[in-house]
C-alpha cells in the first residue's frame, strides 16, 4: 500500500444498513452485491484522492489529506450506490461519516481517538445519510458543490462519553434528506458523566460484559476488583454501549458518599428524581416506580454498604426489565449475581519486549503514553526509553490510577529516575492492612509515594481537601484548609499544583466557577493522613462551620428574587452539607452531657433549621425529618428560640409526608415555646401550619380560625411573605366552601405580595390557584386557561415539578370539560407521572378522577369504575377526606349508567352527608352534569325508592361504603 498520509487528516467511514438480514435471506446475491459495493466505493474514494486502508465485512475505511476531497467522495459514493441496480436484494442503503483529526499511523493502519470518534458518529446514522463532525464541517463549509447544502443536527452525546459532538448532515439533491433522530446517547434519559479522556483498551471485557447484560436471564452483574482497577470507567462505557437496549434510560448512582445501608435505596431514588414525599418505605416506592421500566442502573462503590445487597435482590424480583451493574471490591453473594472480576490493564512481558509499535498497543502502556502527553505534549516512546516505560507500567501492576499518577511526573523526572523513585516508594506500605489484596497494597503505596513527593504545604492542603465530599469551590477550600493553620491565605497556586500532579481535578460548576474534587480512593487516603497528622477534628469542625454559614446565608435568599441561584448552590453542595451535619450530630452524641456536646448540638440544630426550606422545597423531607429527629434528641440546654424553630421545621417536613398527627404534636410544642418567648412571628407560623394541617383533614372551621389568627399576626409584624402564604391557604379553604369572590380577593392580595418580593415559585403557585378558581367556579374559563399557561411557563423555568404536575392536572380537567378527551387523558397521565416522581400521593387524586371521567364519557364504564376504585383506596390510605365526596359522586354516575340507580343513590347520599359535615360545596363546573345524572336515576327508580336508597347512603358509615366499593373488584 502507498504511504498513508500523516498529520491532520479526514476519515470517511461507511457501512451498509440492514446487511445482516439480507445475508440471511439472499446469501448468494449478497455475496455478489458486497463485492460490487466494495469495488464501487474503493474506485470512488481513490478517484477523489483517498486511501482505502481497511475493509471489514461491509464497512469501508478511507483517509484523505483534504477534507473537501473526502466530502466529494461521500457525495459521489452515495450517488453511485443509489444509481446501481442491486437485483434481488433491493436497494442498498449506505451510511457514511466524516471526521477530521490526528491519528497514529502504524503498519498500514490507523489508531487513536480520532478513529474512535468517526466510528461513533457513524453508529448514530442511517442508511443513505452522510454525517460530518464539527471539525470536518468547518473545513468544507465553503467548498460545497452547487445544490448541496448542510443541515445542522445539533449537539449529541456519543457513546465514547467524551465531549458532545456538533453533528451536521450533507443534503444531496435527488437523494433522501429526512431521517429519524440520530441514534446517539442523547436520545436516552441518562446521567452518565462526560469523561475527560478517551477510554483505552478493555475490548475483550467490553464484549463479554455487553453480551452478558443482553441476555434475558441476567439482571445483575457485579464488577469486582481493588480500588483503582478501573471498575467505574469500564462500567460507564458498558452502560453507554448498551444505551439502545434500555428505553427508560441509564443512570449512575454514586455510593461513595454513602456509608449507611439505609441510605442506598434513597440514593437511587434521589438520582432517578423520584421524590420521597410520601409515607411509603423507600424500597416500596422504588419498586413501584421501576416495576415496568426497561432501565439500567450503575451502582458505583458498593463495598461499604454490602448488607444492602438484599434490597437489590428484592428490587430485581419485582422489576423484571431492570438490570443493574454494581462496582464493588466485594462480591454481593446474591443468587442473581454474575460476578465479573475486572483485570488489570494488559502488560508486556519484560523479558521479551516487542517493538515500539507493538509495545504501544498494550493497554497499560497506551494509558501511560496518553497521560504523559497530557502534561508533556512531546512525549513519545522510543527504542531507548521503551524498557523504562514497560517497567514502570509493570511495577504499577497495570493499575490505571497508579499509572496516571506516575505519568503525571514525566515533566519533572527522566523515566529512569521515575522508575527508581517508584521502586523506593512502593517498597513500604503506609497504613495498609497486611491482609489487603497485594494490588491494593501496591496502589496505596503509589498514592503514598505521590503524596510524599508534594511539598509540606501541598501535603497539608491535599489531606485537608479530603474532608470535602463531591468537590468544593475555591473559596471553601481556602477558608477550611487554612483554618488549622500552616497554610498561607492564597492557596490557588497549591491547588493548581495538585491538579497538575493528578491528585486533584478541576471542573466548571453550573455557575461557571471552578470546582475542585478528588477521586474517592485519593480522598480515603487523604482522610487517613489527615487523622495521622492530628488535623482531622479541627478541619472537620471548620468544614461544618463553613457550610453552616453558607446555609444560613442561603436561607435569607430562598424567598426572593435570588432563590433559584441559591437553591442551585445548595443542591451542588448537598453532599458537603450532609457530611457537615453528620459530623455535628456525631460529636453531639459522643460528647452528650458536656458543654462541648451542647455546643455541637446547637450547631447541628442551627444547620437543620437553615436547611429545612431546602429539604422542604427540593424533595428531601425524609432526610430532613430524620436529621431533625436526631438533632432534637440533643436539644436539652439549647436556647428556646432555636428549639422552637427546629420543632416547627420538623412539623413542616412531617406535613409534606402527610403525618398530620405528628404535625400537631410538634407544632403544639413549638407553639408553647413561642408563646413563652412572646415571639409573634413564631406563634403565627405554627398557627398557619396547624391550620393547613386540619384543612387537609376537612376541619374547615378550625382551619379558618387558625389561619385567620395567623394572618392577623403576620399583618401586625409586617411579614409579607408569610401573610401571602396565609392568604393563599385561606383562599384554598374558601374555594372548597364555594366562597369564590373571597378566594379571588385573597389570591390577588397574595399575588401582589409575591410579585413585590420577586418569589417566582410562590407567584407560580398563586397563578395556579387563580386559574383553578376561575375554572371550577366557571366565572372566567378563558382567563383560567391563560393563567394556567402562565403558571406552567414559570414552573418550568424554575424547575418546580410539583407545581407543574398540579397545572397539568388542571389543564386536563379544562380539556375534559371542552370535550377534548384524548388531550385530557394525556395531560392527566403526565400529571400523575410527575406526582409519582415527586412522591405526592395527595396530588394524584384529581388527575386520577379526571381519567375516570374520561373513561366514563368514552363509555368505558368498567375502566371508569376501576379508576375511581383506585382513587378511593389511595384517599383512604392517606386520609384525604376532602376528595371523598367527589369520588363517591363520580362512582354514582358510573353505576347509574351500569343500570344500578339504587347503588348510585346510596353513593350520592353518602357524599351529601360528607359535604354537609364540612361545608364543602360542589363546584359549579360539574354541578349540571351531576344534577342530570341524579334526575335520570330518580326517574328510573321512582321517588320513594330513590329517596330510600339516598337516605340509606346518608346513614351508612363511610367505612362501610368504602369497603363495599373496594370489594367490588372481587
Amino acid at each position: 500500500m502507498a504511504d498513508l498520509p500523516t498529520g491532520t487528516v479526514t476519515f470517511l467511514f461507511t457501512d451498509i444498513e440492514g446487511s445482516t438480514t439480507r445475508w440471511e435471506h439472499h446469501p448468494e446475491a449478497m455475496r455478489a452485491a458486497i463485492a460490487r459495493h466494495d469495488a464501487l466505493l474503493r474506485s470512488v474514494m481513490t478517484a477523489h484522492g483517498g486511501f482505502v486502508f481497511k475493509m471489514v465485512g461491509d464497512a469501508v475505511y478511507a483517509v484523505f489529506v483534504h477534507a473537501p476531497d473526502a466530502m466529494s467522495a461521500a457525495l459521489a459514493g452515495q450517488r453511485a450506490v443509489a444509481a446501481e441496480d442491486w437485483g434481488a436484494i433491493g436497494p442498498l442503503r449506505v451510511r457514511m461519516a466524516l471526521h477530521t483529526g490526528i491519528a497514529q499511523n502504524r503498519d498500514d493502519d490507523y489508531f487513536g481517538p480520532t478513529l474512535n470518534r468517526v466510528a461513533r458518529i457513524l453508529s448514530t446514522g442511517y442508511g443513505g445519510q452522510v454525517l460530518l463532525s464539527a471539525a470536518t464541517f468547518e473545513l468544507v463549509r465553503d467548498s460545497l458543490p452547487e445544490g448541496v447544502s448542510m443541515k445542522i443536527l445539533g449537539e449529541h452525546a456519543l457513546k465514547d462519553l467524551l465531549r458532545p459532538e456538533e453533528v451536521y448532515q450533507l443534503v444531496i439533491p435527488e437523494l433522501p434528506d429526512e431521517f429519524p433522530p440520530l441514534k446517539s446517547l442523547s436520545q436516552r434519559p441518562h446521567n452518565l458523566p462526560t469523561q475527560p479522556t478517551p477510554f483505552i483498551g478493555r475490548e475483550q471485557e467490553m464484549t463479554s460484559l455487553c453480551e452478558l447484560l443482553r441476555r434475558p436471564d441476567v439482571q445483575l452483574v457485579t464488577l469486582t476488583g481493588p480500588a483503582g482497577i478501573g471498575k467505574t470507567r469500564l462500567a460507564l462505557q458498558v452502560a453507554a454501549e448498551l444505551s439502545d437496549v434500555f428505553a427508560d434510560g441509564l443512570f449512575l448512582v454514586p455510593l461513595a458518599p454513602v456509608n449507611d445501608l439505609e441510605q442506598v435505596v434513597p440514593a437511587i431514588i434521589q438520582t432517578l428524581g423520584i421524590s420521597d414525599l410520601s409515607n411509603q418505605a423507600p424500597l416500596i416506592l422504588l419498586k413501584s416506580a421501576l416495576k415496568d421500566k426497561q432501565m439500567l442502573l450503575l451502582l458505583d462503590n458498593f463495598e461499604q454498604v454490602i448488607p444492602a445487597a438484599v434490597r437489590l435482590a428484592e428490587l430485581l424480583a419485582t422489576c423484571p426489565k431492570l438490570k443493574i451493574i454494581v462496582t464493588s471490591q466485594v462480591v454481593l453473594r446474591l443468587q442473581a449475581e454474575r460476578e465479573f472480576a475486572v483485570p488489570p490493564l494488559s502488560l508486556p512481558n519484560l523479558k521479551h519486549l516487542p517493538g515500539v509499535a507493538a509495545l504501544s498497543q498494550y493497554e497499560a502502556v497506551a494509558l501511560f503514553i496518553q497521560r504523559a502527553q497530557a502534561v508533556k505534549p512531546d512525549f513519545a516512546v522510543t527504542n531507548t526509553n521503551a524498557p523504562a516505560v514497560a517497567a514502570i507500567c509493570a511495577r504499577l501492576d497495570g493499575m490505571p490510577l497508579a499509572i496516571e499518577l506516575a505519568a503525571a511526573r514525566v515533566k519533572l523526572f527522566p523515566l529512569q529516575t521515575l522508575l527508581s523513585r517508584l521502586e523506593q516508594g512502593l517498597a513500604i506500605l503506609t497504613g495498609g492492612a497486611r491482609d489487603l489484596p497485594a494490588r491494593q497494597q501496591t496502589l496505596r503505596g503509589a498514592i503514598a509515594w505521590s503524596y510524599n513527593l508534594l511539598s509540606s504545604e501541598e501535603q497539608q492542603l491535599f489531606r485537608r481537601l479530603s474532608v470535602f465530599v463531591d468537590g468544593c469551590s475555591w473559596e471553601a477550600a481556602e477558608q477550611i484548609c487554612t483554618a488549622a493553620g500552616g497554610l498561607g491565605g492564597d492557596i490557588l497556586e497549591s491547588l493548581s499544583s495538585l491538579i497538575d500532579k493528578s491528585l486533584l481535578r478541576q471542573q466548571e460548576s453550573a455557575q461557571g466557577e471552578p470546582r475542585f474534587w478528588m477521586l474517592q480512593t485519593l480522598r480515603e487516603f487523604g482522610l487517613e493522613v489527615l487523622a495521622s497528622a492530628g488535623e482531622s477534628e479541627l478541619t472537620r469542625q471548620a468544614h461544618a462551620e463553613y457550610y453552616l454559614g453558607l446555609v444560613e446565608e442561603a436561607e435569607l435568599h430562598l424567598r426572593g428574587a435570588e432563590q433559584a441561584r441559591w437553591y442551585a448552590r445548595l443542591q451542588q453542595e448537598h453532599e458537603n452539607l450532609r457530611a457537615a451535619l453528620s459530623f455535628l450530630l456525631e460529636r453531639a452524641r459522643v460528647q452528650a452531657g458536656t458543654p462541648e456536646g451542647q455546643a455541637q448540638g446547637t450547631l447541628g440544630l442551627r444547620l437543620c433549621v437553615a436547611l429545612s426550606e431546602f429539604w422542604y422545597n427540593r424533595g428531601y423531607p425524609r432526610e430532613g425529618r430524620s436529621s431533625l429527629e436526631q438533632a432534637l434528641a440533643h436539644r436539652s440546654g439549647v436556647a428556646a428560640p432555636l428549639r422552637a424553630k427546629a420543632l416547627y421545621a420538623a412539623g413542616e417536613l412531617a406535613w409534606t409526608m402527610e403525618d398530620f398527627e405528628q404535625v400537631e404534636a410538634l407544632c403544639e410544642e413549638s407553639l408553647m415555646l413561642y408563646r413563652e418567648l412572646g415571639d409573634t412571628a413564631g406563634i403565627a407560623t405554627c398557627l398557619s401550619l396547624m391550620g393547613s394541617s386540619v384543612h387537609v383533614r376537612n376541619q374547615y372551621a378550625l382551619a379558618r380560625s387558625r389561619l385567620e389568627e395567623a394572618a392577623k399576626l403576620f399583618n401586625e409584624i409586617g411579614d409579607r411573605w408569610e401573610l401571602g402564604r396565609c392568604h393563599t391557604e385561606l383562599a384554598r379553604l374558601a374555594i372548597s366552601q364555594g366562597e369564590y369572590e373571597r378566594a379571588g380577593a385573597l389570591l390577588d392580595d397574595s399575588l401582589k405580595l409575591y410579585r413585590a418580593l420577586g418569589d417566582h415559585e410562590r407567584i407560580s403557585w398563586v397563578l395556579y390557584l387563580l386559574a383553578r378558581l376561575h375554572f371550577l367556579s366557571q366565572s372566567d374559563p378563558v382567563r383560567a386557561h391563560a393563567l394556567a399557561e402562565q403558571s406552567l411557563a414559570l414552573s418550568k423555568e424554575g424547575g418546580n415539578d410539583w407545581i407543574r404536575a398540579y397545572l397539568l392536572g388542571l389543564l386536563a380537567q379544562m380539556r375534559l370539560v371542552q370535550g377534548e378527551l384524548v388531550t385530557a387523558r394525556d395531560l392527566a397521565e403526565q400529571s400523575i407521572a410527575i406526582f409519582r416522581e415527586v412522591g405526592d400521593g395527595e396530588g394524584t387524586a384529581e388527575p386520577r378522577m379526571c381519567l375516570a371521567r374520561v373513561a366514563f364519557l368514552e363509555g368505558e364504564l368498567m375502566t371508569a369504575f376501576r379508576c375511581y376504585q383506585e382513587c378511593l383506596a389511595m384517599l383512604h390510605q392517606f386520609g384525604l377526606a376532602s376528595y371523598f365526596p367527589v369520588c363517591l359522586e363520580g362512582l354514582g354516575g358510573v353505576v347509574a349508567m351500569q343500570r344500578e340507580p339504587g347503588k348510585a343513590a346510596r353513593f350520592w347520599g353518602a357524599a351529601e352527608v360528607l359535604r354537609e359535615a364540612n361545608g364543602a360545596l360542589m363546584y359549579p363546573v360539574y354541578r349540571a352534569e351531576y344534577e342530570q345524572a341524579v334526575a335520570a336515576a330518580r326517574r328510573e327508580l321512582g321517588e320513594d325508592i330513590f329517596d330510600a336508597a339516598w337516605d340509606e347512603g346518608r346513614t351508612t358509615p363511610l367505612e362501610q361504603i368504602i369497603d363495599e366499593v373496594l370489594r367490588a373488584a372481587d
